[in-house]
C-alpha cells in the first residue's frame, strides 16, 4: 500500500460507516446513503482476489444495502487504470463532485480564541452540519464515531460556525467546516481550525488532513493560505449497468 492509499485508510477510519466488509485490503462501506465516502468501496492495497470477482462483489454488496455501486480510488494509479479497463466510468453525477483533492499540512499551533471544541454535538452543531437538529441514525453514527471533537464558535449568542475534528493515529481529520452566510469573511473558519488544532495536539496529532472537491475554489484558497498542500487526489467510479445487475431481488 502506497502513501496515498495509507492516508486514505486513515481518512476512512475517521469517517466510520454503519457497515463495513473487507475484500483483501479493499473496504466495502455502507452508511444509509450518507456521503460518498461512507457508501462506496475504498480500493486500496490488494483486493484479495481476481479483479473481476472483486468488482462483482462490490456490486453485490451495494445492491444488498440498497445503494448505488461506487468505488473510491486514488487517481492515476494502476488500480484506477484497471477499474477503467474493466469498463467502469467516472461518477460525474456525484453531488459533491467526483474528483477530490486530499490536502495535508503539519499540525497548526492552535492559538487561543473564542472557538471551542466540545465533547458532544449540540443541536446547533447538528443544524449547521447536516441541516437538521435531528440527525438520522447514519449521520449520527458517521459523525460521532471515533475520537471526535465538535467545534463551535458563537457570535452574539448564535452558533455562527462549526467543524468536526477526528484524530486517528497522529492525524487530525477535518470535516464539515461550515459558517452561516451572514457571518462569513470574519475569520471564523480559521478560529475553528485553530481550536481543532489545539484540541488535536493534546491527543498527539502531528498532521492535519482535509478532503475537498476540486471545484470548491473558496475552500481550496482558504486552506492554501493556511499552508495546506496537495497530497493526492481520488475519484469515484461507477459501473456500466450491464456489468452490475442487481442479483439480490
Amino acid at each position: 500500500m502506497n502513501a496515498a492509499e495509507a492516508l486514505e485508510v486513515v481518512c476512512s477510519d475517521a469517517w466510520p460507516p454503519l457497515s463495513q466488509e473487507f475484500l483483501g485490503q479493499w473496504r466495502l462501506r455502507w452508511a444509509g446513503g450518507f456521503t460518498g465516502r461512507a457508501n462506496s468501496a475504498l480500493a486500496v492495497g490488494e483486493p484479495g482476489g481476481d479483479l473481476s470477482d472483486t468488482l462483482r462483489a462490490v456490486c453485490d454488496f451495494a445492491h444488498s444495502h440498497a445503494i448505488p455501486p461506487k468505488i473510491q480510488v486514488v487517481q492515476d494509479t494502476a488500480t484506477e487504470a484497471a477499474i477503467a479497463a474493466a469498463g467502469w466510468v467516472p461518477d460525474i453525477a456525484h453531488p459533491a463532485g467526483h474528483d477530490v483533492v486530499v490536502l495535508i499540512a503539519d499540525a497548526r499551533p492552535g492559538a487561543p480564541g473564542d472557538a471551542r471544541m466540545l465533547p458532544g454535538p449540540t443541536p446547533a452543531w447538528w443544524e449547521l452540519t447536516v441541516g437538521s437538529t435531528e440527525p438520522t441514525d447514519a449521520e449520527r453514527h458517521v459523525l460521532t464515531g471515533g475520537k471526535i471533537g465538535y467545534g463551535v464558535v458563537d457570535v452574539d449568542g448564535v452558533t455562527a460556525g462549526v467543524v468536526r475534528g477526528a484524530v486517528v493515529d497522529d492525524v487530525l481529520h477535518i470535516a464539515r467546516l461550515a459558517v452561516r452566510p451572514g457571518y462569513r469573511r470574519q475569520g471564523l473558519a480559521v478560529r475553528l481550525l485553530d481550536a481543532a488544532a489545539a484540541w488535536a495536539a493534546e491527543l498527539g496529532a502531528t498532521r492535519t488532513v482535509l478532503q475537498v472537491s476540486v471545484t470548491n475554489a473558496p475552500a481550496l484558497a482558504l486552506y492554501g493560505s493556511l499552508g495546506f498542500a496537495e497530497h493526492h487526489r481520488y475519484r469515484y467510479w461507477v459501473p456500466p449497468v450491464a456489468s452490475c445487475e442487481d442479483r439480490t431481488s
